[in-house]
């Protein structure tokens, strides 16, 4: 088997334990990090959370057009984060395409045994979806508000399938942000 820098520098911090099918995760992880993707928030809000409720957010990067007709998309969750079991409970959300100069937002909101979301969004430019109520992100390239049509259960992940009630353009500057080989990205 070849190895990369990757794999081997994983393969000397733990011994690479192969699934039945013969791949290992650390094999699988090192094999899909060749894959750029876009790199997005997706956003809900909480009405159950308190008076006034709280904004939940998470970054994503398997995030997909799934029809034209009707208008679907797909966010992948992980299972029993706290976006995958609020939207377990309410089907209202959205997803901000970011722009390169959002990569802040981006590693804030993946970061792991972080501060509430409410703290997170309190320096960041956002307005409220009319349809999802969910923070639409000021500067991003471009702003969905989705209604969950369809949960799949997928492995350690939940796939949310979402009917697009809202799509729009606020900003025309800057390319995406993508996520390629474990790092935020531009293109160019």
């Amino acid at each position: 088997m070849l190895q990369t820098p990757l794999t081997a520098a994983l393969s000397a911090l733990a011994p690479a334990i192969p699934h039945p099918e013969g791949v290992s995760n650390d094999e699988f992880r090192a094999a899909m990090s060749r894959l750029a993707a876009g790199v997005v928030l997706v956003t809900a809000h909480d009405t159950d959370h308190g008076p006034r409720g709280e904004d939940v957010g998470m970054t994503a990067t398997a995030f997909l057009s799934v029809s034209l007709d009707p208008p679907l998309v797909l966010v992948s969750l992980r299972n029993g984060s706290r976006m995958d079991d609020l939207l377990a409970e309410q089907p209202l959300w959205a997803v901000s395409v970011l722009s390169e100069s959002q990569r802040h937002i981006a590693g804030r909101f993946a970061m792991k045994g972080r501060i509430s979301d409410r703290l997170l969004f309190d320096d960041i430019p956002y307005s409220r979806g009319e349809a999802s109520g969910a923070p639409l992100v000021g500067g991003a390239l471009a702003t969905l508000e989705c209604r969950t049509e369809q949960r799949v259960e997928a492995g350690d992940h939940t796939l949310a399938i979402g009917r697009v009630l809202t799509a729009r353009l606020p900003s025309t500057e800057g390319g995406p942000l993508t996520y390629f080989r474990g790092k935020y990205r531009q293109l160019g």
